[in-house]
């Protein structure tokens, strides 16, 4: 991106110091995002600077109010900011983009607050995974009297004394992995979808 010269020295100062704000606030996106975005606030910058070329008004005055109108760079990028991971959440399927998408819009509406609750349940699933593993015979999926009675631990004396059974056996593990994946997926696809229709 090439920067704006000015006559004025103090311009240029306000100038770089608007653009290292921009550049702050940029930090975490990528690089593309950042260049893009510095390359849209730089053009109108640029554009509203010359709507003032011809009248006789002091440059630093000019450039103050085109800043002014612009806005403060936290407040300007941070709704951008968040949109941006979100589609890259949404693009990539990448956990940890998934993660910090929703951290950024969670304040967008009840929406995120639900999709956060969602990606905590499946967070819940490999925790069950991880018990089963680590404790094979007490953790699992138990049905009492025909019906689902408890996902997670019970004791083996318990679970003869209220004739509870495990359901799924050996295959527990496989069916909560295929499951967090395929809702993981489903939730993902989803969230991409309710992006779109902002």
């Amino acid at each position: 991106m090439k920067e704006i010269t000015f006559k004025n020295k103090s311009s240029t100062l306000i100038y770089r110091d608007y653009l290292n704000r921009l550049k702050k606030n940029l930090k975490h996106s990528s690089a593309k995002d950042r260049k893009n975005i510095l390359m849209e606030f730089n053009s109108h910058i640029f554009e509203g600077i010359q709507r003032y070329e011809n009248i006789e008004v002091n440059e630093t005055e000019n450039l103050m109010e085109v800043l002014n109108k612009l806005g403060d760079p936290q407040d300007v990028l941070k709704p951008m900011i968040a949109e941006k991971k979100l589609e890259e959440a949404t693009r990539t399927f990448n956990p940890i983009h998934v993660f910090k998408a929703l951290v950024l819009n969670i304040t967008n509406g009840v929406k995120y607050i639900f999709f956060a609750f969602l990606y905590l349940v499946l967070i819940g699933f490999l925790f069950v995974i991880g018990a089963k593993i680590s404790n094979p015979k007490e953790v699992g999926l138990y049905f009492k009297d025909g019906g689902f009675y408890l996902l997670g631990k019970m004791k083996p004396q318990l679970m003869e004394s209220i004739n509870a059974k495990e359901v799924l056996g050996n295959w527990f593990i496989p069916f909560f992995l295929l499951l967090t994946i395929l809702l993981y997926i489903i939730v993902t696809f989803l969230m991409r979808i309710t992006a779109r229709r902002k």
